[in-house]
C-alpha cells in the first residue's frame, strides 16, 4: 500500500468518525419553538379553523376498505408538501390523509394560543403558583 492510499484511508476513517459524532447531537424541538415540524394537535387548543396550504388532504398510500381515518394537520418545512411521497415516512404519515398548515397560521395563531393554554393548565395545576410560593417562602426564611 503506497503512502497516498494510506492517507486517503486515514482521512476517510477520520471523516466517518466525525460524522458519527455529529449525528448524535440529541437536539429536541417541541411545539411552539421555531424549528418544530410535525403533527399539530387541534383537540387541546381553542383555535379557529387551521389555514392550510392545499385545499384537500394529501394521501400517499390508500386506506384499507372500511377504514375511515380522519385527516391530520402537519407543519412541514417549505417544499415538503410538494414531494410528500418522499417525506411522509419521516412523519409516519404515508397512510394518513394530511393537511399541511400554513407557516404564518402556525406562528401567528397556533403557537400563541398553545402557549396561553399551556400556561393556563400550569396555573390550574398549581405548579407555577406553587413554585412561585416556594421561592418567596425561601427568600423570607433567608432574611
Amino acid at each position: 500500500m503506497n503512502l497516498l492510499s494510506k492517507i486517503l484511508i486515514g482521512s476517510a476513517t477520520a471523516l466517518l468518525a466525525v460524522s458519527a459524532q455529529a449525528a448524535d447531537v440529541g437536539v429536541s424541538v417541541t411545539i411552539g419553538q421555531p424549528g418544530f415540524y410535525g403533527r399539530i394537535d387541534l383537540g387541546n387548543v381553542n383555535l379557529p379553523q387551521p389555514q392550510v396550504i392545499l385545499p384537500q388532504p394529501v394521501l400517499i398510500q390508500p386506506v384499507p376498505v372500511g377504514v375511515v381515518q380522519q385527516p391530520i394537520y402537519l407543519r412541514v418545512p417549505p417544499g415538503h408538501e410538494k414531494n410528500w411521497a418522499k417525506h411522509c415516512r419521516k412523519y409516519n404519515a404515508c397512510g394518513q390523509p394530511v393537511y399541511f398548515v400554513r407557516d404564518d397560521w402556525y406562528s401567528n395563531v397556533y403557537v400563541p394560543q398553545y402557549r396561553r393554554d399551556r400556561d393556563d393548565d400550569e396555573d390550574e395545576d398549581g405548579d407555577r403558583n406553587e413554585r412561585r410560593g416556594k421561592r418567596k417562602h425561601k427568600r423570607d426564611r433567608d432574611d
